[in-house]
């Protein structure tokens, strides 16, 4: 059993779980990454039952029966429903008062996954914003 809460990024929109968690993942699909304008999505998959929203939501049928759920303040992607899965909504990782507590059980759509992540561990990181991005001219 789990105790989680999260909001959007304006806190205008907030949500509180209690409840079993039904699946923990990061999804690659081309629909998930349109939609959060990210290569990846990780979700939590909670029953709508146990999960409580404060705050006004919008959102948006991204295709047949399946919908974005958004906050229409500050657009923060908040969640995900569809039809094909009555019993769960599946809520955005990143939205998680703690983000760093969530773990993920699998990764699903790995056809759909960008190639480029694969290079992510040899490129350079940075702690904090670059100053002056890189040459990108090859010169």
């Amino acid at each position: 059993m789990a105790f989680l809460t999260g909001r959007c990024m304006c806190e205008a929109v907030t949500w509180t779980y209690s409840g079993d968690i039904t699946r923990n993942l990061v999804c690659h699909c081309a629909d998930c990454r349109r939609a959060t304008s990210a290569p990846l999505t990780a979700f939590l998959g909670m029953r709508p039952e146990q999960l409580s929203w404060i705050g006004e939501i919008s959102h948006y049928e991204s295709s047949p029966n399946t919908f974005r759920g958004f906050c229409p303040s500050c657009g923060t992607r908040l969640y995900f429903r569809s039809d094909r899965w009555p019993h769960e909504i599946h809520v955005h990782a990143a939205t998680m008062t703690n983000p760093d507590d969530y773990q993920p059980d699998a990764q699903v759509l790995m056809r759909s996954r960008m190639t480029w992540l694969e290079r992510l561990p040899s490129i350079p990181a940075h702690d904090g914003f670059q100053e002056k991005p890189a040459d990108q001219s090859g010169a």
